[in-house]
């Protein structure tokens, strides 16, 4: 059984927790102290070590014996915070690991929720009744499809009639206006009076040519 499998036996609770251990939550809790305890610990090994080496260089070669006495202290806090400093690393690493522990956990949990959620909504659904249903879903989309095409297609009104017949009557009409617009037509009328005649001097000039043609002929 693997480590996962061994953390999660006991059916995914939100909490896991062996028989008298902490629950997830307490331990993080702990954890978060000590950090905050650690922390603060840091900071006034800090504040120390500034304060020996402030006091050694006071000192100095005059008064050696007490400039020794503080790089000892100094050196001494300076261990004690590296000490430190490595437990933090630690607890900061156990504490990310067992946050994410218990993220999965709540994962699973959740998931396991919704799959028993999605078990209890197919409980009472029977896969050839919904084929049944789908079935009658199509069948009642294509009636409705079929009419309406019917209600969209044009209406069939008056095309019983021959259209020769019809082509026939028209052209009769258009003759009968044809003939009643040369009906309304007025021919220009037919001058009442004679035409006249040629004038007087034409005719003397065609009787003197007449004279002419007839003196000629005798001559010869």
């Amino acid at each position: 059984m693997s480590k996962i499998s061994k953390f999660f036996k006991g059916g995914g609770s939100a909490a896991p927790r062996s028989r008298g251990g902490p629950s997830p939550q307490e331990a993080l809790a702990r954890l978060r102290e000590t950090e905050e305890m650690l922390s603060k610990k840091q900071e006034y090994l800090e504040t120390r070590i500034a304060r020996e080496l402030a006091a050694a260089r006071q000192h100095g070669t005059a008064n050696r014996r007490a400039a020794l006495q503080a790089l000892k202290r100094k050196k001494r806090y300076e261990k004690q915070l590296s000490q430190i400093d490595g437990t933090l690393s630690t607890i900061e690493f156990q504490r990310e690991a067992l946050e994410n522990s218990y993220t999965n956990t709540e994962v699973l949990k959740n998931m396991g929720y919704a799959a028993q959620a999605m078990k209890k909504a197919h409980e009472n659904m029977d896969l050839n009744k919904i084929d049944d249903l789908m079935q009658d879903i199509i069948e009642q989309q294509d009636v409705a499809q079929e009419i309406s095409d019917a209600i969209s297609n044009r209406a069939g009104f008056g095309d019983e009639f021959d259209e020769g017949e019809l082509m026939a009557e028209l052209e009769e009409l258009e003759q009968e206006e044809m003939n009643k617009t040369m009906t309304n037509v007025r021919l220009p009328s037919v001058p009442s009076t004679s035409l006249p005649s040629r004038p007087a001097s034409t005719r003397k000039k065609a009787e003197d040519e007449d004279e002419m043609k007839r003196l000629a002929a005798w001559a010869s």
